[in-house]
């Protein structure tokens, strides 16, 4: 989803980039491909990423090359994932902005490091 004008004082509540993205809300596929992207990082490991392609193939299963219809799917499940919290985007192994991002990414986890004295911060 691309930030637009609009939106500027209300960012951080915009779910969806069009009345008709409104209207369809998050399908079941949706949700499979959210829980693919995070089970495929749980089994990477902490420090490693995936392409999202990976999980559309896990979506996809044994369809053949259906799972390159999932793509965009994939990626605003990535996006969805980022903005909640859970994981990272990069591409050329920098952290990108979901919103903006154009071409190849890869997904990764939030990692959560610790300061000392208990405190921890979120970082890429």
């Amino acid at each position: 989803m691309e930030w637009r004008k609009r939106w500027s004082k209300s960012w951080g509540e915009v779910k969806y980039c069009s009345a008709a993205c409104s209207r369809r809300g998050l399908r079941a596929s949706d949700k499979a491909l959210e829980e693919a992207i995070l089970v495929l990082l749980n089994a990477r490991g902490e420090r490693r990423s995936i392409c999202p392609s990976e999980a559309a193939r896990k979506v996809a299963g044994a369809a053949g090359d259906q799972w390159k219809g999932l793509m965009e799917d994939t990626r605003n499940a990535a996006r969805r994932l980022a903005a909640a919290g859970r994981v990272i985007i990069t591409q050329g192994g920098a952290v990108q902005d979901p919103s903006t991002i154009k071409g190849p990414i890869r997904i990764a986890p939030r990692r959560v490091r610790s300061h000392g004295a208990g405190r921890t911060d979120a970082h890429p």
